[in-house]
């Protein structure tokens, strides 16, 4: 399990490094792959990665009037599909700590017409800086392993989400143990080769592969959750467990 530890280190990828430098190993990584994120996805995952994030939109069953976090939103791709679902009276705030990708995120938005109901917030999920209470629901997709302090970024969605809210995390997990042969090899083989062939950029995958392999399992993020705060979690394994869809509430 990825955590910061008491010597004042962490995981990135496979390496110990410094707390503090985490977070600026990571920016150069997604400033690295943002221009090429959404074909990337669409060659590491065959465009399952579609079918998740639209499961996530089905399962958050947001509404009319509802205020939403995509926290980790990237390239907008959440962002854009929950404006529609708030309407006019809602809103949604896209939510990223890198500059890069909020660059994409907002020419995306604005090639899809999408305004009104939408802003964009540069900001750390370990320390959000938004009112206690201020959301319907929160999302976090493909994101969470990135932070440097999971249970800080939870205490933080936990603080922000209203009292009968709910909380979301989309990420890989698991999975089942008959594919862990096959997802390791293409994990650590292909993706890395994938990204060098169409990005230029293969230590960025491999720190991808990486990241994935040091993040809590299933079980042990659910119970990440429960200690914030979150009540009723529960996860829905995606693909065998190679993605999950964990949730939870404030009651």
């Amino acid at each position: 399990m990825a955590k910061q530890d008491s010597d004042n280190t962490t995981h990135f990828g496979y390496q110990d490094v410094s707390a503090d430098d985490k977070a600026n190993l990571v920016r150069d990584v997604f400033d690295s792959v943002a221009s090429r994120y959404d074909i990337m996805n669409d060659l590491m995952s065959a465009g399952l990665h579609r079918l998740w994030k639209r499961h996530t939109i089905a399962q958050a069953a947001v509404r009319p009037g509802d205020v939403v976090l995509d926290l980790a939103g990237g390239t907008g791709d959440l962002a854009r599909q929950f404006s529609k679902k708030v309407g006019s009276t809602g809103h949604v705030v896209l939510a990223d700590i890198n500059a890069a990708m909020l660059k994409q995120g907002r020419s995306r938005l604005v090639d899809a017409g999408v305004s009104g109901n939408l802003s964009i917030a540069q900001v750390d999920a370990q320390d959000l800086p938004f009112e206690d209470g201020t959301f319907d629901c929160i999302t976090i997709a493909f994101g969470l392993r990135n932070v440097t302090d999971k249970e800080a970024a939870l205490r933080s969605m936990f603080r922000v989400l209203k009292t009968g809210g709910k909380a979301m995390i989309l990420e890989f997990s698991e999975p089942h143990k008959v594919l862990k042969p096959a997802y390791d090899l293409y994990s650590f083989k292909v993706l890395p080769t994938i990204g060098k062939l169409v990005a230029g950029d293969s230590d960025s995958y491999q720190y991808l592969a990486e990241s994935i392999r040091m993040h809590p399992d299933q079980e042990a993020l659910k119970a990440m959750m429960e200690d914030a705060g979150f009540e009723r979690c529960r996860y829905d394994n995606l693909a065998a467990g190679i993605v999950a869809l964990h949730v939870g509430y404030r009651i």
